[in-house]
């Protein structure tokens, strides 16, 4: 299991401690020090079975200076991939990647079902 994460996100910062309590094994990877590719991306999203829009950390403020919000609707996916693949803080995050789960964000709930 990996767990994509930044290191001064709080959200991630909870994820990661709920891991170590729930003595969950995982390899961490940075998301700005070692960004998803476009390729990953396509992967995850098909696997995941969620809207592309999920991936997009919309809360950011690179997503926000870049005005996404008003220039998401009428991009292809290959679009998005790439946009999302150029910089790893306009990937929502804490990301989990299992061989058939991906869990995008830290809802405990959906953790708990999903990993123990």
């Amino acid at each position: 299991m990996t767990f994509i994460y930044y290191p001064k996100c709080t959200t991630c910062m909870k994820a990661k401690k709920w891991l170590d309590d729930h003595h969950i094994d995982y390899i961490e990877r940075h998301i700005k020090e070692e960004n998803p590719s476009a390729i990953e991306l396509q992967t995850w999203h098909r696997q995941s079975g969620v809207p592309l829009k999920k991936f997009f950390n919309t809360s950011g403020l690179l997503y926000k200076s870049l005005q996404l919000k008003d220039k998401l609707p009428s991009m292809t996916d290959d679009e998005m991939y790439s946009i999302l693949a150029s910089d790893g803080m306009l990937v929502k995050r804490p990301l989990i990647i299992t061989q058939n789960k991906i869990l995008i964000g830290f809802k405990e709930k959906e953790w708990e079902e999903s990993l123990l």
